[in-house]
């Protein structure tokens, strides 16, 4: 690249960044609305279930032993017992409003049973409405039981001057996130969801804008190469996006407490990669479509949709049917939603994360190089 070309590119970059400074709807878009995402993806979307809201029937209400089992319920971080019941009815129409959740119906005789050592009855009404919910609330409560019957168990052979059977002792281990905290593995995906949609729709508008405002013959008329005016435009943008990504790794990290254990030069190299191929499928979109509205929707069709979808961002690739499966493989923010939770959560080295890293640079050369050959200084 000689000196003028360089000259040329800084010419360039430095118009659209005055064009940026004039425009304050995109320079709001490119610095308000990630932080704005931020917040709003990581207080409000979790995968965490506490406090389900409960009702009780207790038809055993005069037992001791059925309070004490009830307590296990109460004093759980996962139910709240919102109200009590003595009817059906009730409890139906309680589910039915979406008073609550769950329901809780503790039989008759529910001491007795437990007292002569038979399995004691115990149902539990849930509204399938929210089936993940459901699913997950039923879970708790087998726990729950599980844990209360192991304890009862332990309690009777204690009385009786036994030593209680030995049974499976399945002792569990969780590595790099042992709270299970959903924040933990939602925000780094937030930062790579934000950080594909908002600089492919902030750089879709850049070159239609010309054309749209008729300025375009003018860079034609000069000596300008279509890759310096590629160049040129992407610069302010990768350094708007750069911002958005300082931003985001911070409040990950002093906002919404996500330990950082990796490297922070690699966490770059990655963030390069992956923003320059952003950048330049904005950049390619903005050549084909010519209009700013056409741009938009073009950016918004094959960025937002995608990457929430089928990223891996919320639900496991693994769990997809194997075409979907197979698509997820072009998606880029598949690979680099892997290498924020890595570096993190694990403090893995690029060792672990070479594949991801090399798709990153062949999305970026693949859609820079297209940019640039789809680019003609002509008018149509």
């Amino acid at each position: 690249m000689t000196r003028q070309s360089l000259i040329r590119i800084k010419a360039i970059a430095w118009k659209e960044f005055v064009q940026i400074k004039r425009d304050p709807r995109s320079l709001g878009l490119s610095l308000a609305i990630p932080i704005f995402l931020l917040f709003i993806f990581g207080y409000g979307l979790s995968l965490d279930i506490d406090h389900v809201r409960t009702v009780v029937w207790n038809q055993d209400a005069g037992s001791e032993l059925t309070r004490n089992f009830l307590l296990n319920f109460k004093n759980s971080r996962y139910f709240r017992i919102v109200t009590y019941s003595d009817n059906y009815r009730d409890i139906q129409h309680m589910i039915d409003s979406g008073h609550v959740l769950m329901a809780l119906i503790v039989p008759k005789h529910f001491s007795h049973y437990l007292e002569s050592g038979k399995p004691a009855p115990l149902q539990l009404i849930l509204d399938g409405s929210d089936a993940n919910t459901a699913l997950i609330a039923r879970g708790y409560v087998q726990t729950v039981v599980s844990k209360y019957n192991v304890n009862l168990m332990t309690d009777t052979f204690a009385q009786a001057g036994l030593t209680a059977p030995e049974s499976v002792d399945a002792r569990s281990r969780i590595w790099y996130n042992m709270g299970l905290t959903s924040t933990w593995f939602i925000v780094p995906g937030v930062i790579a969801i934000i950080i594909m949609i908002v600089a492919a729709l902030v750089t879709s508008l850049c070159i239609a804008r010309e054309w749209e405002r008729g300025t375009m013959e003018q860079l034609i008329s000069t000596p300008v190469k279509a890759p310096e005016l590629v160049i040129g435009k992407f610069i302010p943008y990768f350094a708007i996006g750069s911002f958005d990504l300082l931003v985001g790794v911070v409040m990950a990290r002093f906002l919404f407490g996500v330990p950082f254990r990796g490297s922070y030069l690699l966490l770059a190299f990655f963030s390069v990669l992956f923003l320059t191929g952003a950048l330049s499928q904005g950049i390619y979109i903005s050549v084909v479509a010519k209009t700013q509205l056409m741009a938009s929707q073009l950016a918004s069709l094959t960025t937002m949709i995608p990457t929430i979808l089928l990223s891996g961002f919320i639900y496991p690739i693994f769990n997809m049917p194997k075409f979907i499966q197979a698509v997820t493989y072009l998606i880029p923010a598949r690979y680099y939603i892997v290498i924020l939770r890595s570096l993190f959560l694990k403090g893995v080295g690029i060792r672990t994360m070479w594949d991801e890293g090399l798709f990153l640079l062949l999305f970026a050369f693949l859609m820079l190089g297209l940019a640039v050959k789809k680019f003609k200084k002509k008018v149509a």
